[in-house]
């Protein structure tokens, strides 16, 4: 005779029970080891990986809030540059990295349109959405296209119109890697002026500009901050801004749709991400370590200094800025089939 235990309905109810009991410690298991390592943590130096060369407006505010953020934290951080396939190498790295807050990605507006472009291509290995989590964005730079004072136009309408006279020129703009926010903008432009221009991609802003200053590349831009001092000294001109207003740092270059080039406006920034799998604990330190870095004064100075304006935004923030961006650039992507 079977007992109300025994029964089998009973014991499927009870097996049940049991496997959920054993999840839900298990759940608070995690839970507290998760705490006791955030509150450990870090326990060794954090890296801080910059994807583009040395030299260029990311690594600078890169290297320029790690000094603060090691105080902050009371442990060294260090940045280590991996440049390549326009900022997806590092990002790669980063995003199969162990999520444990050693390992972060100085990333920039470059990001989510060098993803859409690899996705298209199916040579992305990680999943840009999935892989890696906001941390902050720590530093709002425009975006300047500039060229050579031996190119004669002064901004981007007398640069296309300048593409149509002489059309054997042979004339090339330079990128900081496939799909970056300069390769993209290169492509749309040549569309847009009905021209056509070589597209010399590299590893980040530096390399650009020093081939820039040298003559032999006849357009580029990156963030503002790469070539503020060469726009000032003249060894570089500003073709127009891609923000939608103009810069404060240079109140009498227009925007590219004041030159009647709309649609390519955007936000540029660098920002701070994490292996998705970071915990909430872990994100908020870091977190609260950038926004110590922008609270000093001599920081602020600085990054004034490069034309870019400190952020510190919340995690959430960040997120949001890249769905926007995402979701600007897909149809661009797409349209100029860019792969």
């Amino acid at each position: 005779m079977q007992t109300p235990a025994t029964h089998p309905a009973a014991a499927a109810r009870n097996a049940v029970r049991r496997r959920w009991t054993q999840l839900l410690l298990a759940a608070g298991l995690a839970s507290c080891l998760g705490l006791a390592q955030a509150a450990d943590w870090p326990a060794r130096p954090v890296k801080i990986v910059v994807p583009f060369a040395a030299g260029g407006t990311t690594d600078l505010i890169a290297r320029l809030i790690a000094a603060p953020m090691s105080q902050q934290l009371g442990q060294s951080v260090v940045i280590e540059n991996r440049p390549g396939a326009g900022g997806l190498l590092g990002a790669d790295a980063v995003a199969k990295s162990a999520p444990d807050g050693y390992t972060v990605l100085m990333a920039n507006i470059s990001y989510p349109l060098a993803a859409l472009v690899a996705q298209r291509a199916k040579r992305l290995n990680f999943d840009p959405s999935a892989d890696l989590r906001s941390v902050s964005v720590v530093a709002n730079v425009p975006l300047v296209i500039t060229s050579t004072p031996s190119v004669p136009a002064r901004d981007l309408r007398e640069f296309a119109a300048l593409l149509k006279q002489q059309p054997s020129a042979h004339y090339a703009y330079g990128s900081t890697g496939p799909g970056s926010y300069i390769h993209v903008f290169g492509e749309w432009f040549q569309q847009q002026a009905q021209a056509t221009m070589i597209h010399v991609p590299f590893k980040g802003a530096a390399p650009l500009k020093s081939e820039m200053l040298a003559g032999r590349i006849q357009m580029g831009g990156d963030q503002l901050s790469s070539s503020l001092s060469d726009i000032r000294a003249g060894s570089l001109t500003a073709l127009a801004v891609t923000s939608p207003q103009r810069s404060p740092a240079l109140p009498d270059t227009p925007t590219a749709r004041e030159l009647g080039y709309a649609g390519i406006e955007t936000e540029g920034w660098n920002g701070l991400l994490a292996p998705s799998r970071t915990t909430d604990e872990v994100v908020a330190r870091i977190n609260a370590a950038v926004a110590h870095a922008l609270r000093q004064p001599d920081v602020r100075q600085r990054l004034a200094d490069l034309g870019a304006e400190p952020g510190g935004s919340s995690p959430g923030a960040m997120g949001e800025l890249l769905d926007r961006q995402f979701a600007q650039f897909g149809p661009m992507v797409a349209r100029l089939q860019l792969d």
